[in-house]
Parts: C-alpha cells; sequence; structure tokens
C-alpha cells in the first residue's frame, strides 16, 4: 500500500487514466442522448455498438436490486444516464 499522498505508480496512473477516459466517454454519450434522442442515428449507432448490432427490444430486465422493469432500452440507458451507472448490464 503507498503512503496517504504519494503519487500513483505508473501502472496506477494508467488504471486511473483509463477509468477516467471510459467514465468520460460514457457521460458524453449520455449527454447526447439527452439532448438528441433515442431516435437520433449517432446515438442509434452507439446501442447497436454496445448491444453487438441489434438495439435490444423491449421490455428490458437489469441487475438492479428488485428486478426493474423498462419497457425499452431507451428508457433503461437513459436511466443508467440520470444515475450515473453507466455500466449496469441488461
Amino acid at each position: 500500500a503507498q503512503q496517504p499522498g504519494t503519487p500513483l505508480s505508473d501502472q496506477e496512473y494508467h488504471h486511473f487514466f483509463k477509468f477516467l477516459r471510459i467514465t468520460i466517454q460514457a457521460s458524453t454519450a449520455c449527454r447526447l442522448r439527452e439532448l438528441y434522442g433515442c431516435k437520433n442515428s449517432l446515438v442509434q449507432r452507439l446501442d447497436k455498438y454496445e448491444n453487438h448490432g441489434v438495439i435490444p427490444p423491449g421490455p428490458i430486465c437489469s441487475e438492479l436490486p428488485g428486478n426493474p422493469f423498462f419497457r425499452n432500452f431507451c428508457t433503461f440507458s437513459l436511466y443508467r444516464c440520470i444515475m450515473k451507472q453507466y455500466f449496469l448490464k441488461v
């Protein structure tokens, strides 16, 4: 364990910035979704990319406690954005 207040090691910095870049990319995708909606072609391409080429039809169940139900992938994605749980899976 590192001493509190000391800089991260090279490996720790790599991990830190890798996570930060992923989070920034996720929040940027959320901003696009909020600005343009789920019918936007770029947002749909991102949704397809996330789901191996197909936007899942509804209903959607997630790994959230209590087995929450979402009527479609768009609603599920908006929920992830609002809650900042970018990596929550279906």
